[in-house]
């Protein structure tokens, strides 16, 4: 088995060591804006939950306060978060270990994370290298995209056990599902392509060649486009759901990777992981109309169910950057990240008042 850890890694850590003089002091300013924010006597209306890489574990941080709400150990190396559609659990993927010269060995598996406790009451064994996990709309599915293994896992999540393994592209790495949940889109990073699956049959029925490696991936809500990443070519690709073909190439920064579609379909939000920024891009006309800087190597992307906020997760600089949306500025750094935080989901805490994460 070809181990692709050093190859995931390498775009991540590269630019690390020349940004963090810079940096330092900004993280002390955010810092003070931290202890600030955490005195607020107000109800949290969201919590984040950071996959944390290093200290294999996951994060819930409270998105009011930015305070640390709970610490929950996973297994080896946490990578993707998703939460149900009800809520009550967060699907976390673990890329394991299992190498003769590994510090620990530990097999790749999904901890299935009760929200409601904080707590996990479930671990699942999925293919090698587990990257990318999507839910189905109605919450019955899991999807896991397994990097070394070339396939993807299906989970039931009535039972928390594979009911299905999908052989896919080279090097699956993200997931996204229609709304509608008949489909799955996966993006094969080295087969540059990406595999479409009837979530009916458990089948490959389409793959769309993509030209250049993809890797994030993103459903409009009406499910009429397919957004795909581009790291190495800097661009998005927009498919047509319906002819599954490639309609739109918009040009972005250095290295998109993860991106999000706002509740409304009106906005994708991708973050481009080598120059620390956001690209937005009007879904009507399929162009950029703003650029948003954010903290370092931003890694993964979410909005928050009432499409307010975009919140990334910053690789480099272990914090979470929060941009509001209908001022496309950054009004918040979260310095409670952890480190090496990857995948991050938010949902509505029980107690919320209203529909908005802040």
């Amino acid at each position: 088995m070809r181990n692709n850890r050093a190859w995931f890694w390498e775009s991540k850590i590269q630019n690390r060591e020349r940004r963090l003089s810079v940096l330092r002091s900004l993280r002390w300013l955010s810092l003070l804006l931290t202890v600030g924010l955490a005195s607020v006597p107000a109800v949290a209306q969201c919590d984040a939950y950071v996959a944390q890489n290093a200290s294999n574990s996951t994060w819930v941080i409270n998105t009011l306060t930015d305070a640390l709400v709970a610490v929950i150990p996973v297994q080896f190396s946490p990578l993707g978060v998703a939460i149900t559609p009800n809520g009550q659990f967060a699907y976390v993927t673990n890329t394991g270990a299992v190498c003769d010269l590994c510090p620990i060995n530990q097999p790749p598996s999904v901890s299935v994370i009760d929200t409601a406790t904080y707590s996990v009451v479930a671990t699942i064994q999925v293919g090698q290298y587990p990257a990318g996990v999507a839910i189905t709309p109605n919450g019955a599915f899991a999807y896991v995209a397994n990097f070394n293994s070339n396939s993807v896992s299906v989970i039931d999540t009535a039972t928390n056990t594979v009911t299905a393994t999908v052989t896919v592209g080279i090097n699956p790495l993200g997931v996204a599902i229609t709304p509608n949940g008949a489909f799955a889109y996966v993006t094969n990073y080295t087969s540059a392509s990406v595999s479409v699956i009837s979530t009916t049959t458990n089948t490959v029925v389409a793959t769309v060649a993509m030209g250049s490696p993809p890797w994030g991936a993103a459903i409009t809500p009406n499910g009429a486009f397919a957004y795909v990443t581009n790291p190495k070519s800097n661009n998005v690709s927009v498919i047509n759901t319906a002819t599954n073909a490639v309609v739109a190439t918009i040009t972005l920064g250095c290295g998109p990777e993860p991106l999000a579609i706002t509740p409304n379909g009106a906005f994708a939000y991708v973050a481009n992981s080598c120059d620390s920024t956001v690209s937005v891009i009007n879904t009507a006309t399929n162009t950029v109309v703003a650029i948003v800087g954010v903290e370092g190597g931003p890694d993964n992307l979410t909005i928050t169910p009432d499409g307010s906020f975009a919140y990334t997760s910053n690789f480099l600089t272990n914090n979470l950057s929060v941009i509001d949306t209908a001022t496309n500025t950054v009004v918040d750094t979260v310095q409670a990240a952890g480190t090496q935080p990857l995948g991050i989901a938010i949902k509505l805490r029980p107690d919320a008042l209203t529909q908005r994460c802040r």
